[in-house]
């Protein structure tokens, strides 16, 4: 029983070593090039992964896995903003910036699969989670629908650090106590989105398994992607009201369970035409003037 968890997190000890050779070179600024790649690669490699669990152990777990796997890789991108906004105004260089986003990695790898653990078995035990899942989720959803577009909210913990590194650093490059500062304000940003991601994430699925899985697939691409579309974030601004649709999706999803039954297919559907409709936007409706500074 332990085996597959075991080769999974053999798996994912490689991926960062493979990380680290592509993306941690001192000194080397990073290739877009290559980042984009590297995110692909996982992205074929986490379908891949789709692919083995559909013949082992059928065409559902594959299918939450696929679903579980797109909602958190399209909420990261919300991370991404705030850690966009928080090495910005750090002036972080792209040598601190890579040691800062590989420490948050294996971070959020440790505290995902300590909160999935946490969600399923209160799932499994208390039938009012479910509910209170949902209302936790659809207040994530209106939080991101008033959010001022293009711009993740640097919320209330994750400021003050930020403010702390500042006297530390004078805006300059941050010493060592500082860099403390900022990985401990990842790690801080990345509990309050998972806050929002994991209950996400079991609207779809109730097993451990798939969902750890699936998350751990999204986050080790976060890194790659951080440095593939850093330059185009802010382009993106419609993106956010596309993640709140998201969110309000699993929200009604898990609310309304016992009522109506949303099948994972349809999910799949929902999610990926969300994406793309609010994607495509962004790129055809103009960019408030206030936003381009």
């Amino acid at each position: 029983m332990h085996h597959p968890w075991l080769a999974f997190l053999a798996l994912v000890a490689v991926l960062l070593l493979a990380d680290l050779g592509l993306l941690q070179r001192h000194g080397r600024r990073i290739s877009v090039r290559v980042a984009w790649l590297w995110t692909a690669f996982l992205v074929l490699l986490a379908c891949g992964f789709s692919v083995y669990l559909a013949r082992t152990t059928g065409k559902q777990p594959a299918l939450e896995f696929l679903a579980g796997y797109l909602i958190e890789g399209s909420l990261s991108i919300d991370n991404l903003f705030v850690f966009l906004i928080l090495f910005r105004a750090l002036h972080l260089g792209a040598e601190q910036q890579r040691r800062v986003l590989l420490w948050g990695v294996i971070g959020a790898i440790v505290l995902r699969g300590a909160l999935i653990v946490a969600g399923t078995s209160l799932l499994a035990r208390f039938a009012w989670v479910e509910y209170a899942f949902g209302a936790v989720l659809a207040l994530a959803a209106v939080r991101l629908l008033f959010a001022r577009p293009g711009v993740a909210p640097v919320r209330g913990p994750v400021r003050w650090i930020r403010d702390c590194c500042l006297r530390f650093g004078g805006g300059s490059r941050l010493a060592l106590r500082s860099l403390v500062l900022v990985i401990i304000a990842v790690e801080a940003t990345d509990l309050v989105f998972a806050l929002d991601s994991i209950p996400a994430v079991l609207a779809v699925t109730r097993n451990s398994w798939i969902a750890f899985t699936s998350n751990i697939f999204a986050v080790l691409g976060l890194r790659s992607l951080y440095f593939a579309v850093s330059s185009m974030l802010d382009r993106l601004h419609l993106l956010h009201y596309g993640l709140a649709c998201i969110l309000a999706f699993v929200a009604f999803k898990m609310l309304a369970a016992h009522w109506i039954e949303v099948s994972v297919d349809v999910s799949l559907i929902v999610i990926v035409s969300i994406l793309v409709i609010f994607a495509v936007l962004s790129k055809i409706v103009p960019e408030p003037v206030t936003l381009r500074k």
